[in-house]
């Protein structure tokens, strides 16, 4: 149950900061792309990274810390059914290059940060 409710509250500040970042970054660039659905997906990723080797292979946290940011903030925060509705709303409106540069980019630039995450992590 302890573990429930860590994930819970990471989940919701993950989920606020979401919300934030991504509004934040469509009023600064516009609405045309999904520009603050995909920094989002990208930060959450290395983010997701780093952290993962920090709380898995370095660290002694407990199950209800690791689940609490692993779990509910970056699960959370990332937002990968929304990026699949902002694709499909540029495939209906015709969008086709824009959904295709979408998807693209989600996927290379999330899984290398990802993979540039899991770099700096074993760095640390």
């Amino acid at each position: 149950m302890t573990q429930l409710l860590a994930i819970a509250v990471g989940g919701a500040i993950g989920a606020v900061l979401r919300y934030g970042m991504a509004s934040g970054i469509s009023q600064w660039l516009g609405r045309g792309f999904p520009y603050g659905t995909l920094s989002v997906n990208v930060l959450g990723s290395l983010l997701m990274g780093v952290l993962y080797v920090l709380l898995i292979d370095r660290m002694q946290l407990s199950p209800e810390w690791r689940a609490a940011l692993l779990i509910g903030l970056l699960g959370a925060f990332t937002t990968f059914s929304t990026f699949s509705m902002e694709t499909l709303n540029l495939i209906e409106q015709g969008a086709l290059l824009k959904a295709g540069l979408n998807i693209v980019l989600s996927v290379v630039l999330c899984v290398g940060a990802t993979w540039l995450g899991v770099l700096a992590g074993r760095q640390l």
